[in-house]
């Protein structure tokens, strides 16, 4: 049994969602101090503000945080397995999964969502969601554009990112099979264009001093489960400006055998995102924890798939991605089965510019090959499945 506990991203919140959390014992309280730290009013914004209001970066993302580690509280967070968290999620996850206390995960999501405004007032760009059609052709099209894949979700569905001239130029011309829908979404998250928030966000996480996971933590970048407490800080930072791997967090759960989700509020997202892509035998048992009416569920089933104390070895797996396009050559005689060892080169990506090598990011074996021999690869595709015991 393997338990999962999911923190949503920006799009997920609903006007008035944190309403019936004030009748718990507490919870205002708490909302008041880590209101000071944010340095927005969540109560407010989770009360009684419109969809208008809480559609502001700046006000969205502390507000999600707050909600799913509100939620948490009433919870026994100690018997689960697995943390993840969709873009701003993974600071919830982060505190969750015990690198952050919730005061520095809600002061981060503070900082986060300014200083990811006010880079968004700096030109005029967006996002748009891209539905059906091929991922090849997709992703060579919004290369084209000049556009970058922000968000790849899973179940075909992928979020490009850039300057609003040329979102428009893509929404005119989609690739086969697609149809392009406008965000509405103050700017291009996830891209380059998020670089003055990044140097701002590590300014101030520059001051905390983060812990080493207490469970598993799946990271955006690749969907790798991170156990060092500084890289995952590292990587929470990188993220503002990095895609979102969304599709390889749920592979990633999927290869741990997570056998049940909860998913913090405002639920529902994700879940659904999980539900189009694990369906069949091997679709987890869902909760959605959207009110305190729901917690019950919640409750039964960690109770039901909580982590078994054991000192048996795990296996756990790790997912290599190229961070270049061009062409991959595996390296000669390695196969799949095949010892690796941390550093080691498992292939190259031949360019225009030449071979750009692509080590592994941890000791094991190799499970599986995600491409071959003179495949072509875009940036941020998997390359590899690597397997470690612990």
């Amino acid at each position: 049994m393997v338990l999962a506990v999911l923190s949503p991203g920006q799009g997920a919140q609903k006007p008035g969602f944190l309403t019936p959390w004030l009748s718990l014992e507490g919870a205002e309280s708490k909302l008041r101090w880590w209101s000071a730290l944010a340095g927005v009013d969540l109560i407010h914004l989770g009360t009684v503000a419109d969809a208008d209001e809480i559609k502001d970066t700046a006000k969205t993302q502390p507000l999600l945080i707050a909600a799913a580690l509100l939620a948490a509280d009433y919870l026994p967070i100690a018997d689960v397995s697995v943390a993840a968290g969709h873009s701003v999620g993974e600071l919830g996850a982060a505190a969750l999964a015990g690198v952050l206390t919730p005061e520095s995960a809600i002061t981060l999501a503070g900082v986060r969502g300014r200083e990811m405004a006010a880079a968004c007032a700096l030109e005029p760009t967006g996002m748009a969601a891209i539905i059906g059609g091929e991922e090849p052709e997709i992703l060579a099209a919004l290369e084209k554009h000049g556009l970058y894949a922000a968000n790849r979700n899973g179940a075909g569905q992928i979020v490009a990112a850039g300057a609003r001239d040329s979102l428009d130029k893509f929404a005119a011309e989609p690739p086969s099979k697609s149809k392009v829908i406008k965000l509405q979404v103050a700017g291009a998250f996830h891209t380059p264009y998020m670089a003055p928030a990044e140097q701002a966000l590590g300014a101030i996480a520059g001051g905390i001093t983060p812990t080493h996971p207490a469970r598993l933590l799946l990271s955006n970048a690749d969907g790798v489960a991170v156990t060092d407490g500084d890289e995952m800080l590292a990587r929470l930072v990188r993220q503002v400006t990095a895609p979102v791997r969304w599709d390889l967090c749920m592979r990633g759960l999927a290869d741990l055998g997570v056998t049940a989700v909860i998913e913090l509020p405002p639920a529902g997202t994700l879940a659904g995102l999980i539900k189009r892509e694990l369906r069949g035998p091997g679709l987890p048992e869902i909760v959605t924890l959207n009110t305190p009416d729901d917690l019950p569920a919640a409750r039964d089933l960690i109770a039901r798939h909580r982590a078994a104390h054991t000192n048996e070895p795990s296996l756990h797996f790790g997912v290599v991605v190229t961070a270049t396009a061009g062409t991959f050559v595996p390296a000669d005689g390695l196969e799949e089965g095949s010892p690796i060892k941390a550093g080691q080169l498992i292939g190259q990506i031949n360019t225009r510019q030449g071979a750009v090598d692509i080590t592994a990011h941890q000791t094991g074996f190799l499970v599986e090959w995600l491409a071959h021999r003179d495949d072509p690869v875009s940036s941020g595709q998997p390359l590899a499945r690597i397997g470690e015991l612990s």
